[in-house]
């Protein structure tokens, strides 16, 4: 597969502009992995905002919570390798901030679920003991 990747590479450098040439044989460009694995992971992303609009009582606690420690530890990590890969940069930062996002609605559902249930005993023992 590497072979063919080679290929269609040389064979496209003959139609990339002058003015992109920097970006397209850049250490982490369109010619390397460190390109495309950024670029495959904004599917967490797409998937991450689509959950938006599920009902909070759906949101797994522990899936939001890993996405959003995933996009922060590989955020960092973007930073101090070399060369510096700003796509894996922010795509990991929209990975955390939508994590964080689902995980705050999450724990928010459950709170206020779990304060329901506490008040609905409250009234059900008054009304036992009277």
């Amino acid at each position: 597969m590497s072979i063919v990747y080679r290929r269609i590479t040389r064979y496209a450098d003959k139609f990339v502009p002058e003015r992109f040439q920097p970006f397209w044989n850049h250490q982490a460009g369109p010619k390397t992995v460190h390109f495309w694995a950024p670029v495959i992971k904004w599917g967490l992303v797409v998937a991450g905002l689509s959950d938006i609009s599920r009902p909070a009582e759906q949101l797994s606690v522990a899936q939001s919570s890993a996405l959003m420690a995933t996009g922060a530890i590989w955020s960092r990590y973007s930073l101090v390798i070399i060369p510096k890969n700003w796509g894996l940069f922010s795509v990991n930062m929209f990975v955390a901030a939508t994590g964080f996002y689902q995980t705050c609605r999450a724990v928010r559902y459950h709170v206020q679920e779990k304060q329901s249930q506490e008040k609905d005993e409250i009234a059900n023992n008054v009304l036992a003991s009277r």
